[in-house]
């Protein structure tokens, strides 16, 4: 594969954990950022930002996506003297629907093409760089190959003496086809949450019958999102993480609770505020109050990133 010098990544936002799988179950959506990037000669950066979040990301090297790109870089060589990158946002940020591994998929995958890689050839690669950066792969996975995934990570030689070194943590996803039945849709608040923030408010230790009790829940969401989802109501629930967040999101898990009333399948979407609804047709039934939140349909990604070499 030959090196282009002007490539445009389209990556999916994503919701994660689902209720009880933290950390380890994700989602692609259709909600798209998109961003171009362009090689020069010569030396020189200028970023351009437009959509979500274009009024407070930073437009030097601090920027995700250009972080991203640095690493990437390093693994797979062929560095520009010169970048520009134009930005596209329509994820929002802080909202627990994956802005930051959306960007650090699109860094990783559009350095990889400008280095003359082939994406497809190289996904561990990309899972390896993008998970590292996130430090887990529930949406960075999900970014990257669409669809439900199952994600997870392992300390393990790597193979053929790699430049992830003789031995490493290394990120793992499978991708598996969500049910037909199955149509998100998400609740977005205005307000938004830091995970940094709400991963402080989780406790170093939980009760034993609260781990089997998530446990056994987080495997049964794999069997009702792709085969019975008849079965979501009971497999979305959580004991892990979800009750001691409520402090940061009172709002967003009250209507967590009264979705549930209301017979729809319903958990705080990754580190939240957004609350994330499985439903069977695509709406929400009437009589909850969705007051404070911009309600919007998200049909599941099946593709994840897609690169067009310009």
């Amino acid at each position: 594969m030959g090196r282009p010098t002007r490539v445009l990544v389209r990556v999916p936002g994503s919701t994660a954990n689902l209720g009880p799988g933290f950390d380890s179950l994700g989602m692609a959506l259709a909600l798209y950022d998109e961003i171009e990037v362009e090689t020069f000669e010569t030396p020189g950066l200028f970023v351009d930002v437009a959509g979500q979040g274009c009024r407070h990301v930073p437009r030097d090297e601090r920027h995700l996506v250009l972080r991203a790109m640095r690493l990437a870089f390093e693994t797979f060589g062929g560095a520009p003297a010169g970048l520009r990158l134009r930005c596209l946002n329509a994820v929002p940020h802080s909202r627990g629907l994956g802005s930051s591994a959306a960007a650090a998929v699109a860094g990783v995958t559009a350095a990889a093409v400008l280095a003359g890689r082939d994406p497809e050839l190289e996904r561990d690669a990309l899972l390896q760089l993008s998970a590292g950066m996130e430090g887990h792969a529930d949406n960075a996975a999900a970014s990257l190959l669409g669809g439900f995934v199952v994600a997870w990570e392992a300390t393990e030689r790597s193979a053929g003496g790699t430049s992830f070194g003789p031995s490493a943590r290394r990120f793992h996803a499978e991708k598996l086809d969500v049910h037909p039945d199955v149509h998100p849709v998400a609740c977005v608040p205005d307000v938004e949450s830091s995970t940094k923030t709400t991963r402080g408010l989780l406790p170093e230790q939980v009760p034993l019958a609260d781990a089997a009790f998530t446990g056994s829940r987080c495997a049964l969401a794999v069997l009702a999102m792709t085969r019975r989802p008849d079965l979501l109501m009971t497999a979305t629930e959580d004991r892990l993480h979800q009750p001691y967040r409520r402090p940061a999101y009172p709002s967003s898990l009250r209507l967590v609770e009264a979705l549930r009333e209301h017979g729809v399948p319903a958990a705080i979407s990754g580190a939240g505020p957004t609350v994330l609804a499985l439903t069977g047709d695509g709406a929400l039934p009437d009589g909850v109050d969705t007051d404070g939140f911009a309600v919007q349909r998200l049909p599941v990604d099946t593709t994840g990133v897609h690169v067009e070499v310009r």
